[in-house]
């Protein structure tokens, strides 16, 4: 790849990727399905979370990149990118300054099995990066993307690819603090 935005996605998806499998390894349904409190999601929430807001952004993004490349929108890097797409970006990533409850469209059914969930979202890893591959040449900067955020949002290609980078990593961040308090088993 030759844009260096689409290089750190690759790998930070390709981490993602890894956690995932290390965060789920010997887990049992129930220890998968455990919720801190009623009101806090279970490490199986916040992966199916994940998909539900991945398949969404896979669409838009096969879509922008489609568009983009019959229109011919190329150019290489650096890119200059807006600063109000920097700051989602910045607000998205881990450590959780602030939190934001996800749209009902987003929120997950509970009480998924980790055999269904897993493989399904390393999956949708390797649609990530088959997309950031897709993008390499095109203009990150000047293609405009919908955002799940809201219908009027539109961020450049870039800072989407980073930004679901960066949603991926604070879903998994909650997730770890969830393995951690997992009580153990009699």
């Amino acid at each position: 790849m030759g844009a260096p935005e689409l290089e750190s996605c690759r790998r930070q998806f390709e981490q993602v990727r890894l956690q995932a499998q290390q965060l789920t390894a010997g887990l049992t349904e129930d220890a998968f399905n455990w919720r801190p409190s009623p009101d806090l999601w279970s490490i199986e929430e916040c992966l199916a979370h994940l998909i539900i807001v991945g398949h969404w952004e896979v669409r838009v993004l096969e879509h922008a990149i489609q568009d983009a490349k019959a229109r011919g929108l190329t150019a290489t890097a650096p890119f200059r990118y807006p600063a109000v797409d920097r700051l989602i970006v910045r607000l998205t990533q881990p450590p959780v300054r602030r939190k934001f409850r996800a749209p009902r469209r987003f929120v997950p059914l509970h009480g998924q099995p980790v055999t269904a969930v897993l493989p399904t979202f390393l999956h949708l890893q390797s649609q990530f990066l088959q997309q950031a591959a897709l993008a390499d040449g095109l203009d990150l900067a000047r293609v405009k993307v919908r955002t799940p955020i809201s219908k009027l949002l539109r961020m450049s290609l870039g800072m989407m690819f980073a930004q679901i980078a960066a949603h991926e990593q604070r879903h998994l961040e909650q997730a770890r603090r969830v393995r951690e308090k997992i009580p153990a088993a009699p």
